[in-house]
């Protein structure tokens, strides 16, 4: 009797801490399409591994289309949709989110399987999933039955996903305020070990960088000067790697360039090196720096909490046969 009191009391405590969302989860299933569009995973799978084949890059792409989504209006596929009033326009997504084409490739062959099936919102969470898997990185089993927004949200856009130049605390709030927590900004951060940023993204570090110090002082100088030769030239939208030395490789290389100095976005160094880091981040950063199994089982509990931030289920939103339009 009193063990089961015991276990109905942390049952209890785990709704009251927030350990959910509960409901969503209890409607989202690994086995959603086992009856029907049984081959739906292997669809998905054998289209990212063609794209990342042909670009590498890609992989990075796909997995930051499913964090820009999740963090607007919840896990809807609505950063798909198309229109000048759309997600993918907002100054967070514009000229830099990519991989749209690739999503329409993954629904075609979907629609050819089992037409009007799978929503756009999951392709996005099967695709981030081989992404990371086809980069060396963890796997694990994606949750499925998320349903398709109808509307965009271009303001929530620009004022809810996180940014280069926010500040730690800022970004904090940010995951706070869709259910995620201080080990999952610096679990999810950790998706930096591949990919590319911009000079436009960055170069806030490299120069006229505060009234004391023309160079942000927490970047390497030797690193620092090799990005002000890259980003010479003006254009913004020169790109470099986002994990210096480990560029394509999904491990916790990242966390290790913080500790020296080389994370190349301030929003990446100032988890190791700003006062509001040292204060909330650091220490985590330190933990991820020595113990890849502990980055790697983080990054995954992260993954499957923001794949769950409020999804549309049963009833509502739709399945769109096109991801970039809703249907008529």
């Amino acid at each position: 009797m009193g063990s089961n009191l015991l276990f109905l009391g942390f049952f209890l405590l785990m709704i009251v801490m927030g350990f959910g969302p509960i409901t969503a989860r209890s409607q989202l299933s690994s086995s959603f399409y086992a009856q029907s569009c049984p081959n739906a995973l292997s669809i998905v799978r054998t289209q990212v591994l063609n794209a990342i084949k042909n670009e590498t890059r890609m992989a990075a792409s796909l997995l930051r289309l499913h964090f820009h989504d999740c963090f607007v209006n919840g896990c809807d596929g609505s950063i798909l949709l198309d229109g000048s009033d759309g997600e993918k326009f907002a100054k967070p997504n514009l000229n830099s989110v990519r991989g749209f084409d690739v999503v329409d490739s993954i629904k075609t062959a979907l629609e050819n399987e089992c037409n009007g099936t799978v929503s756009c919102a999951d392709i996005l969470a099967i695709a981030a999933k081989y992404a990371v898997l086809f980069s060396g990185g963890p796997s694990w089993r994606v949750v499925l039955g998320r349903r398709d927004g109808l509307v965009a949200n271009q303001s929530g856009a620009n004022s809810g996903l996180p940014g280069p130049t926010n500040s730690i605390n800022t970004i904090i709030s940010k995951f706070n305020n869709v259910g995620l927590n201080t080990t999952d900004v610096v679990a999810l951060s950790g998706a930096h070990t591949i990919g590319q940023a911009r000079c436009v993204q960055f170069s806030n570090r490299l120069s006229n960088f505060s009234s004391t110090s023309s160079v942000d002082p927490t970047l390497d100088s030797s690193m620092a000067a090799d990005l002000q030769s890259l980003c010479s030239s003006g254009d913004g939208n020169t790109t470099t790697a986002l994990d210096h030395n480990s560029t394509d490789v999904f491990d916790n290389h990242y966390f290790q360039n913080l500790l020296n100095q080389n994370g190349l976005l301030s929003s990446d160094q100032g988890l190791f090196s700003s006062d509001e880091g040292i204060a909330s981040t650091k220490s985590i950063v330190q933990t991820y720096s020595n113990s890849t199994q502990k980055f790697f089982c983080d990054f995954v509990n992260s993954m499957l909490k923001m794949g769950n931030i409020s999804p549309l289920t049963g009833s509502q939103g739709q399945v769109r046969q096109n991801c970039r339009l809703v249907n008529n």
